[in-house]
């Protein structure tokens, strides 16, 4: 792994675990294209839904390729995140084109998804 990656994936590792200080996120985690987490994780302390992990894997495949499709691109923008509301958990991503990567949220069903979309631009502003 190049020396810019390590710090890449360094920087990433504290802005999520910075988002994981908000009351209301489960998991705050960095997938990379092959479906890999590469940073992040649940929140410490935090006793996981049964099959969490394998749901956040299927909610990543999903998105993965709801967000790599460009059809619409062109007519009404790029993706800015994709989010699934359910009965325990709300589940988010925000797409990085540049670096073929996911941010991927897991949070109380009770966050506003706006809001929340709003301090990822801001954490994660000029990350590359």
């Amino acid at each position: 792994m190049s020396e810019q990656n390590e710090a890449s994936l360094q920087l990433y590792d504290e802005k999520c675990k910075n988002l994981l200080k908000e009351p209301e996120i489960r998991f705050a985690g960095i997938i990379n294209k092959e479906g890999n987490l590469v940073v992040g994780g649940f929140k410490e302390g935090l006793i996981p839904y049964e099959n969490d992990e394998t749901k956040l894997q299927a909610f990543y495949n999903f998105v993965s390729k709801a967000s790599i499709r460009k059809e619409f691109d062109k007519s009404l923008g790029p993706i800015n995140y994709i989010a699934a509301r359910r009965d325990k958990a709300v589940l988010v991503s925000f797409p990085f084109p540049i670096s073929q990567i996911l941010l991927l949220i897991s949070a109380e069903p009770s966050i506003n998804i706006e809001n929340l979309a709003k301090k990822i631009v801001e954490i994660f502003t000029n990350v590359k």
